[in-house]
Protein backbone atom coordinates (compact mmCIF):
# COMPACT_ATOMS: atom_id res chain seq x y z
CA UNK A 1 0.00 0.00 0.00
CA UNK A 2 1.22 3.49 -0.22
CA UNK A 3 2.08 6.35 2.61
CA UNK A 4 -0.30 8.33 3.83
CA UNK A 5 1.56 11.90 4.25
CA UNK A 6 -1.51 14.06 6.42
CA UNK A 7 -3.94 12.99 8.92
CA UNK A 8 -6.74 14.42 6.91
CA UNK A 9 -6.14 11.65 4.42
CA UNK A 10 -5.89 9.22 6.85
CA UNK A 11 -9.31 9.68 8.02
CA UNK A 12 -10.81 9.96 4.62
CA UNK A 13 -9.29 6.61 3.82
CA UNK A 14 -10.46 5.21 7.20
CA UNK A 15 -14.19 6.00 6.96
CA UNK A 16 -14.07 5.39 3.09
CA UNK A 17 -12.90 1.84 4.29
CA UNK A 18 -15.49 1.85 6.74
CA UNK A 19 -18.29 2.88 4.74
CA UNK A 20 -17.50 0.93 1.80
CA UNK A 21 -17.44 -2.34 3.76
CA UNK A 22 -20.25 -2.05 5.85
CA UNK A 23 -22.08 -1.41 2.73
CA UNK A 24 -20.85 -4.46 0.73
CA UNK A 25 -21.61 -6.29 4.27
CA UNK A 26 -24.90 -5.03 4.66
CA UNK A 27 -26.04 -5.76 0.74
CA UNK A 28 -24.59 -9.36 1.48
CA UNK A 29 -26.06 -10.04 4.73
CA UNK A 30 -29.30 -8.77 3.30
CA UNK A 31 -29.04 -10.62 0.19
CA UNK A 32 -27.63 -13.81 0.92
CA UNK A 33 -29.30 -13.84 4.28
CA UNK A 34 -26.95 -14.75 6.97
CA UNK A 35 -25.53 -11.91 9.87
CA UNK A 36 -21.72 -12.41 9.69
CA UNK A 37 -20.68 -13.45 5.90
CA UNK A 38 -18.54 -10.75 5.10
CA UNK A 39 -16.91 -10.45 8.38
CA UNK A 40 -15.68 -13.87 8.16
CA UNK A 41 -14.40 -13.39 4.38
CA UNK A 42 -12.93 -9.71 5.29
CA UNK A 43 -9.86 -11.89 6.38
CA UNK A 44 -9.74 -13.41 2.87
CA UNK A 45 -9.91 -9.78 0.97
CA UNK A 46 -7.25 -8.43 3.69
CA UNK A 47 -4.43 -10.94 2.38
CA UNK A 48 -5.55 -10.37 -1.15
CA UNK A 49 -4.66 -6.93 -0.59
CA UNK A 50 -1.02 -7.12 1.50
CA UNK A 51 -0.02 -10.25 -0.05
CA UNK A 52 1.76 -10.55 -3.17
CA UNK A 53 1.77 -14.65 -3.48
CA UNK A 54 -0.67 -16.46 -5.84
CA UNK A 55 -3.88 -18.40 -4.24
CA UNK A 56 -2.76 -21.39 -5.66
CA UNK A 57 0.56 -20.93 -4.20
CA UNK A 58 -0.99 -21.43 -0.56
CA UNK A 59 -1.95 -24.61 -2.04
CA UNK A 60 1.27 -26.02 -3.89
CA UNK A 61 4.11 -24.40 -1.48
CA UNK A 62 1.91 -23.39 1.50
CA UNK A 63 5.44 -22.88 4.11
CA UNK A 64 6.73 -20.14 1.63
CA UNK A 65 3.54 -18.85 0.59
CA UNK A 66 2.80 -18.15 4.42
CA UNK A 67 6.06 -16.91 5.53
CA UNK A 68 5.77 -14.62 2.92
CA UNK A 69 1.97 -13.75 4.23
CA UNK A 70 3.84 -13.24 8.01
CA UNK A 71 6.58 -10.45 6.20
CA UNK A 72 3.75 -8.80 4.55
CA UNK A 73 1.75 -8.40 7.55
CA UNK A 74 4.77 -7.34 9.99
CA UNK A 75 5.97 -4.76 6.93
CA UNK A 76 2.13 -3.16 7.24
CA UNK A 77 2.48 0.56 8.12
CA UNK A 78 0.60 1.47 10.95
CA UNK A 79 -1.40 3.91 8.89
CA UNK A 80 -2.34 0.69 6.63
CA UNK A 81 -3.43 -1.42 9.76
CA UNK A 82 -5.60 1.25 10.87
CA UNK A 83 -7.28 1.29 7.37
CA UNK A 84 -7.55 -1.80 7.20
CA UNK A 85 -8.85 -2.33 10.86
CA UNK A 86 -11.40 0.52 10.13
CA UNK A 87 -12.69 -2.00 7.13
CA UNK A 88 -13.21 -4.74 9.52
CA UNK A 89 -15.29 -2.39 11.98
CA UNK A 90 -17.18 -1.57 9.22
CA UNK A 91 -17.92 -5.01 8.10
CA UNK A 92 -19.04 -5.94 12.27
CA UNK A 93 -21.23 -2.86 12.47
CA UNK A 94 -23.15 -4.45 9.27
CA UNK A 95 -23.71 -7.60 10.45
CA UNK A 96 -24.59 -5.77 13.87
CA UNK A 97 -27.17 -3.76 12.36
CA UNK A 98 -28.36 -6.77 10.09
CA UNK A 99 -28.99 -8.12 13.77
CA UNK A 100 -30.85 -5.44 15.01
CA UNK A 101 -33.21 -5.32 11.98
CA UNK A 102 -34.16 -8.70 12.05
CA UNK A 103 -34.63 -8.58 15.78
CA UNK A 104 -36.68 -5.49 15.36
CA UNK A 105 -39.09 -7.64 13.01
CA UNK A 106 -38.21 -6.43 9.51
CA UNK A 107 -38.31 -10.02 7.31
CA UNK A 108 -36.98 -8.27 4.09
CA UNK A 109 -33.36 -8.57 6.05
Amino acid sequence: MTGIESLPQLIISMMLFLLLFFGIGFLLNMILRSTWIIAVVYPIIVVWIIDEVGIFDYILSPVSSFQALGRDIAALQMVDALILVSGFIGAVLAGIAIRMLRNRGYQMF
